[in-house]
């Protein structure tokens, strides 16, 4: 595994799954997304502007988001159950067994109507069509 690193965020190249993955955490803010290759390449601890790491990273697919700040209680989204095989090496399950995980059901809907969950629509549909019984 290759890493990235820098200030609130780190991403990490798996060679042998070619599959690229980020994290970004500020107070009371954790995501834990998949990238693509082009913007792992954009990564850099001096990045601003439109290559800025935050928005880099929080345009790709969420896997994990947690808030966790002094105004709400901790509240955790798992957008993607398999985020541990993922990116094991990030702060993500560590971050779920601290939080109250939001139920399926409120994740599907924010997924099915938020613009910014797009490109989680299509991995939700076929895990809901897998555990449907027949």
């Amino acid at each position: 595994m290759q890493f990235k690193e820098g200030l609130g965020w780190k991403a990490c190249y798996d060679e042998e799954r070619n599959l690229y993955t980020a994290q970004r955490k500020w107070r009371g803010f954790y995501q834990l997304c998949e990238i693509d290759k082009e913007t792992y390449d954009k990564l850099g601890p001096d990045a601003t502007g439109k290559d800025d790491p935050d928005l880099l990273i929080g345009n790709g697919r969420h896997l994990v988001e947690a808030d966790d700040d002094y105004y709400t209680a901790p509240t955790v989204r798992v957008y993607d159950e398999n985020y541990f095989e993922l990116a094991p090496w990030s702060d993500a399950r560590k971050r779920v067994e601290a939080g109250e995980v939001t139920c399926r059901e409120i994740t599907d809907f924010a997924v099915e109507n938020f613009a910014s969950e797009d490109k989680n629509r299509r991995y939700r549909e076929e895990q809901s069509r897998h555990s449907d019984p027949e």
